[in-house]
């Protein structure tokens, strides 16, 4: 299923004075129209329908629409093994969102309105039958095919023509049903000669413009045959930076998992933390550091990328000049696939979530 563009019902709207220095909160409901009564409906009908939950009343001319100024986080809410609903970890969405605004130098989303707002919007929709609920069958597979909602908030500027930035931005809360990320068939990924981030630039924001060119670098890499694409940085080509919208580990022959250290050319990534605390909760040694192509090619026996919206993904290769390297031979590794287990079944509820990073609605 991946992502679709079938809207939730309910939407949320903020909007910032820049004189009274605060936002303003609201609630567009397109319809009520229940999640049961939608899949009754003609595909025509249907299709009216989801159209017009597509419409946000937010400027069509913005610096955002313009010039790619702007700023999203992804983030889930999962349908639990006890019935319930969780978001997961939304404080730390709520606090890279509000670093991201102020990286664009536009008034932050106070973290406190971002948690509740996240909280109740799900409440809603929940309550028209949109939230996917718990099957057994998912424990299966690690919950690799389970259905989850995938919440997308963003910044969107104020009506703007000419380069600027915002003094009274629009903060959104939307959201559709999603699934596994990646399409089926190879776990290829390939070194790209596109830059991702540059230093001083705005790597370590989750910003739109970002995604141009990992689009192109994804879409160049499928087109050769890759399911991936793995970046380099931008100075010497020779550091391992991101997947093309996800974070990258490596497991080494003696048992090291390593992963790219923060910096501003990588995004810190709310998965990314989460799989370096369960790791070293299980006593594996974790170490954030540089890591260069040549190292991955000669002393990894494991590749897994994380993010939102990838999970945790294992990697079977990475061809680098033409030469590729083979983990595990081909098959997902056993840490990669453990850690999976530990992270799905706490978002799922079927595990203890002893790091209390379940919001439970």
């Amino acid at each position: 299923m991946a992502f679709k563009l079938e809207m939730y019902p309910i939407t949320y709207l903020a909007r910032y004075d820049s004189e009274t220095k605060s936002w303003s909160e609201s609630w567009i409901q397109s319809d009520d129209i229940s999640y049961e009564e939608l899949q009754k409906m003609r595909p025509s009908d249907q299709q009216r329908v989801l159209e017009k939950r597509n419409q946000f009343n937010i400027p069509s001319v913005s610096y955002t629409s313009q010039y790619g100024y702007g700023c999203f986080e992804g983030m889930k809410a999962y349908p639990r093994k006890d019935g319930k609903i969780s978001i997961f970890r939304p404080d730390q969405n709520a606090k890279r969102f509000a670093n991201s605004m102020r990286g664009l130098y536009c008034p932050p989303f106070p973290e406190e309105l971002y948690i509740n707002a996240s909280k109740e919007f799900i409440k809603k929709n929940a309550a028209l039958g949109y939230v996917p609920v718990y099957e057994s069958d998912w424990e299966k597979n690690n919950f690799a095919t389970a259905s989850a909602v995938y919440m997308r908030p963003y910044m969107n500027s104020e009506g703007a023509i000419g380069v600027g930035t915002a003094k009274e931005p629009y903060v959104v809360i939307c959201a559709t049903s999603v699934s596994s990320y990646f399409k089926g068939g190879n776990t290829k990924a390939v070194t790209t000669n596109r830059i991702r981030a540059t230093p001083n630039g705005t790597g370590f924001i989750k910003c739109a413009s970002n995604y141009v060119i990992s689009a192109l670098a994804k879409k160049e890499a499928e087109d050769a045959g890759f399911m991936e694409v793995v970046y380099l940085d931008a100075i010497e080509q020779k550091y391992i930076q991101e997947g093309s919208s996800c974070n990258i580990f490596f497991l080494l022959e003696n048992g090291v998992l390593v992963t790219p250290e923060l910096g501003d050319t990588i995004l810190p990534g709310i998965t990314r933390a989460s799989i370096i605390e369960l790791a070293r909760q299980n006593n594996v040694t974790v170490e954030e550091r540089n890591i260069s192509i040549e190292e991955v090619m000669d002393s990894v026996k494991e590749c897994f990328v994380t993010g939102t919206a990838a999970g945790i993904t294992p990697i079977e290769s990475i061809t680098h000049k033409g030469t590729e390297k083979v983990f595990n031979n081909r098959k997902p590794g056993e840490l990669g696939e453990k850690l999976l287990k530990i992270l799905k079944g706490i978002q799922y509820g079927a595990i203890e979530d002893t790091n209390n990073w379940n919001v439970i609605i």
